[in-house]
């Protein structure tokens, strides 16, 4: 018998939108999939959509086959619960393709057939983690945004549902899912969508002689960006390419789209008998796309090549000196003289762009510029720069007012012919891949025309206007036959209609998972505050897994314990980041122990040498 050959394995870029306009954008850019929070409970509160408003993204996004899977990633509260079910069986009836979930309640409750994913929030770090979630009833696993290529191979290498992995975007220095630093600080919880951002703020970094370091934005992470490594990330399996961006604006989800759209599919286009699209619809852009214009702190691949067994110590992982970003580099200060900035430039600047800086001290600052002549810059507001200061564009305006125009098209090719059926009767006949031929026919008697009628029909054919089709291919099977300019025009519009009712019929809808028997999480049978158990649910789930103990979520009730609690689990190591790990004689550089402290609070950082993690540990205001 001979076997069978495999199909190539759809790759998913799946893209972030704040709101229903921005999702049009990122599936016009070329995304996928879309993800966008629900009314509530997403991970994002400031990014919540209505019903009715997703409803309509899911009817715009159905032709091109694109998913739209929404956020329902917080933990949920005991009174809650019913409110949260109306709202799934609101959102199945809306059509969405998919669920992004945290709280294990969920797989309590009686909802609608729908898929449900497994957020980033789940923490899910290993193989046996990923694995359990799958037998749990999750039909696509988001991996923790550290995990390294050999860990994704393994994950990738234990299920049988599609693995989804973060490739751009704003990092968590903790582990998602495992941080408290918010809700312990101010009560603003990161599982409740409301995070505080304490990682972003300003620390003084003390060692163990009381030295004060430094103080710098210690805790705050470079953004990830794995352009560059996406093939790699494919052959270990990974099938769901994740943009991080929830609340970010249109511009910088059009310009990050389409450059992973393009990196993607120069891929598959490499690989056609590996990979294929995971929808449907040619991109055309007015633009290049480049990541290095759209917002970031400084990029990093953040340990997609590095173990606890072989951490790269050399690659910067924070944005020590800022928290912003900075925007790529565009000149330096040579002298600051009265209302002007001398400065040595490496592209011309343009009235109201946006720069940021670093001084030769790490002082770090913005302004607006209000006229630029060569390398003179007036800025809006009189500021003095000392030499070296070196200067970053941060808001290109001739690029932000271009990409707030319409700057991409995306339409779905068609095989046009046109034939006849029978001596009183044509038809107008268009074929999609992946969907088949659909044909319609309208009356047209057997008249010759005087001059030859094929050009004339070909350019009326070619008329799509405003539809979401454009020709690929076009045979004409009439000869000489005459055709009204008229009838060819219905003849198009009654074809876009049924291509489009054809499209939407035909919509794939996704299965959910199957659930194999309940059983222990890889946390045990002991599940601590960390499993951010919060609603009778959810330990109803745990306690039917065979979890006998189980501590509530520090947003339902704080540990009584006295032992420090950790704020963070990390990966990022501060002490590798200021080349002094202790595994390399760093004591010696910088005495422990190590010390936050800032914003009315102290922390105590502690090293796991042996895993090459760190723990930010509270000590109290």
């Amino acid at each position: 018998m001979t076997p069978m050959t495999p199909q190539p394995r759809p790759l998913e870029l799946l893209a972030p939108a704040r709101n229903a306009a921005i999702a049009r954008e990122a599936i016009l850019h070329g995304a996928d999939a879309v993800y966008i929070g629900a009314p509530s409970h997403g991970a994002r509160a400031k990014a919540g959509n209505s019903i009715d408003e997703i409803k309509e993204l899911v009817k715009f996004a159905t032709p091109y086959g694109v998913k739209i899977y929404v956020t329902v990633n917080t933990i949920i509260y005991d009174d809650e619960l019913a409110s949260v079910e109306r709202m799934i069986w609101d959102l199945y009836a809306a059509g969405v393709d998919a669920l992004i979930v945290q709280d294990m309640s969920l797989l309590q409750m009686n909802l609608p057939p729908i898929q449900l994913h497994a957020s980033t929030q789940c923490d899910t770090r290993d193989a046996a983690k990923a694995r359990w979630l799958q037998d749990a009833g999750m039909s696509q696993i988001v991996i923790a945004r550290e995990t390294d290529i050999d860990t994704i191979r393994e994950i990738c290498s234990a299920v049988d549902v599609p693995v989804e992995a973060f490739v751009h975007g704003a990092l968590c220095v903790s582990y998602s899912g495992d941080c408290r630093a918010s809700q312990i600080l101010t009560g603003r919880s990161a599982n409740r969508g409301a995070c505080a951002q304490m990682c972003r703020l300003p620390y003084s970094l003390i060692d163990g002689d009381g030295h004060v370091v430094g103080k710098k934005h210690y805790l705050s992470l470079r953004d990830m960006n794995r352009l560059a490594n996406l093939g790699e990330m494919a052959d270990a399996g990974v099938t769901s390419f994740k943009i991080e961006g929830r609340l970010k604006d249109a511009s910088y989800v059009k310009e990050v789209t389409l450059a992973y759209r393009q990196a993607l599919d120069r891929l598959i286009d490499a690989n056609p008998d590996r990979y294929c699209r995971a929808s449907r619809g040619t991109v055309t852009a007015k633009f290049s796309p480049d990541t290095a214009k759209s917002f970031n702190r400084g990029y990093t691949d953040y340990f997609l090549h590095a173990t606890a067994v072989r951490p790269v110590s050399k690659e910067r992982i924070a944005s020590l000196d800022s928290p912003k970003a900075l925007g790529e580099q565009v000149g330096k200060v040579r002298a600051t003289s009265g209302a002007v900035i001398d400065a040595t430039l490496s592209v011309p600047l343009v009235n109201g762009d946006g720069l940021s800086y670093i001084t030769p001290d790490g002082m770090t600052g913005g302004f607006r510029v209000n006229r630029a002549e060569g390398r003179r810059i007036f800025p809006a507001e009189r500021i003095s720069l000392p030499a070296g200061t070196k200067l970053y564009r941060s808001y290109d305006k001739e690029r932000e007012a271009m990409l707030a125009s319409a700057t991409a098209t995306r339409l779905i090719p068609v095989e046009l012919t046109i034939s006849r059926c029978d001596a009183d009767t044509i038809a107008l006949s268009g074929t999609v891949d992946g969907i088949g031929t659909v044909s319609v026919t309208a009356p047209c008697s057997a008249e010759k025309a005087k001059n030859d009628p094929s050009e004339h029909r070909r350019r009326q054919l070619s008329k799509w206007g405003d539809t979401i089709f454009t020709v690929a291919g076009y045979a004409d099977m009439l000869g000489n036959d005459f055709v009204a300019a008229s009838l060819l025009s219905e003849l198009r519009r009654n074809l876009a209609s049924a291509l489009l009712s054809t499209l939407e019929a035909r919509k794939v809808t996704l299965r959910p998972g199957n659930r194999a028997a309940r059983s222990l999480p890889p946390e045990g049978a002991a599940l601590t505050h960390r499993s951010n158990v919060s609603n009778r649910l959810a330990a109803q789930f745990y306690r039917d897994c065979g979890v006998t103990s189980i501590e509530p979520a520090v947003e339902v009730k704080r540990p009584s314990s006295r032992e420090p609690l950790t704020l963070m689990e990390t990966r990022y190591c501060l002490r590798r980041e200021l080349g002094a790990c202790l595994r390399e004689g760093g004591n010696a550089i910088m005495p422990e122990p190590l010390t936050l402290k800032g914003q009315g609070l102290e922390t105590r950082l502690e090293f796991d040498c042996k895993n090459c993690k760190m723990r930010v540990n509270y000590l109290g205001k």
